[in-house]
Order: structure tokens, then C-alpha cells, then sequence
């Protein structure tokens, strides 16, 4: 499902990437669009990164989580690719490849590392993990990352 509720939280630009970034709403498509684009794809995989934080505020097992979950993401889409070629990409978050997304007065500099994220194709994250049989929530103090590769 994707959701106009999803992409309006976008709109809302807590994270202030909404317009700045090449991978994220109203740049990477519309949901309509984006309906269709997905509706070539009968099966994904859904890959997870979960941390264990020493308290609620632990930024740096935070960010180290959302590292080290990229990583594995991008290693995972440089396998699926040469496998399959025209996989739907969706990150975890906003994109971070580079520091200053040139958007939107030049083009991405890195289209083939740079994925939209399931929020901003307004997926509800923890919808499709329970609709998949896989959990979003591992316990307190825990954060976990999804993102989704759709393949056929």
C-alpha cells in the first residue's frame, strides 16, 4: 500500500530532506508513479539491522546501526543487481552518499548508489514488516533499519 499519510509525514520535513534531495519526495516520483513501478514485482526481500542501545538517547548506536546497515544493504544490491538487473531499490532514511545532494540544480552524482527509501515511496515501514511475518520491534532500547528489494 502506498500510503498518502506515509508521504505527507514526509512533507512534513523533519528530517529536511523533503525537495533537497534527489532520492526523496517530491523528487523521486509520485505514488502513482510509483504504484506502478512496483506492480512489476511479484516478490522482494526486506533486509534488517538491529542495534542494542545502552539507553533511549544513544545516538552513536544509532548512527553506528544506520552505518553499518548501508553497508549491508549496498553490499546485498551489488550482489542482487547481477542477478537481477531491474530490482526496485528502497533504502532505510534519506539517502547519505553524499554530504550536499546537488538537488536540485544538478543531477545526482551517484544514481547507481543513491535509493529512495520505502517512506518516501510511502510505504509504512512497519506495515509491510508485519504483512511479511517479520518483526519492526525488537525489545527497548533496541533501533532497527528495514529497507526492500523488489525483485521478479
Amino acid at each position: 500500500e502506498f500510503s498518502p499519510e506515509v508521504r505527507s509525514m514526509c512533507a512534513a520535513n523533519t528530517c529536511r530532506s523533503y525537495g533537497h534531495c534527489w532520492t526523496c519526495p517530491p523528487h523521486c516520483g509520485s505514488l502513482d508513479e510509483i504504484a506502478v513501478k512496483a506492480a512489476a514485482y511479484h516478490r522482494g526481500i526486506l533486509l534488517q539491522s538491529t542495534g542494542k542501545m545502552e539507553d533511549d538517547y544513544d545516538v552513536e548506536t544509532m548512527e553506528e546501526t544506520g552505518e553499518l546497515h548501508d553497508k549491508r544493504f549496498l553490499a546485498l544490491v551489488n550482489k542482487i543487481r547481477t542477478i537481477y538487473p531491474n530490482c526496485l531499490l528502497m533504502s532505510a532514511g534519506a539517502c547519505s552518499v553524499c554530504s550536499k545532494c546537488t538537488c536540485p540544480d544538478e543531477p545526482c552524482r551517484f544514481p547507481d548508489q543513491a535509493f529512495p527509501s520505502m517512506e518516501a515511496y510511502g510505504l509504512w515501514v512497519s506495515k509491510v514488516c508485519d504483512q511479511s511475518g517479520l518483526s519492526y520491534f525488537y525489545g527497548p532500547q533496541t533501533i532497527t533499519f528495514t529497507c526492500c528489494i523488489l525483485i521478479d
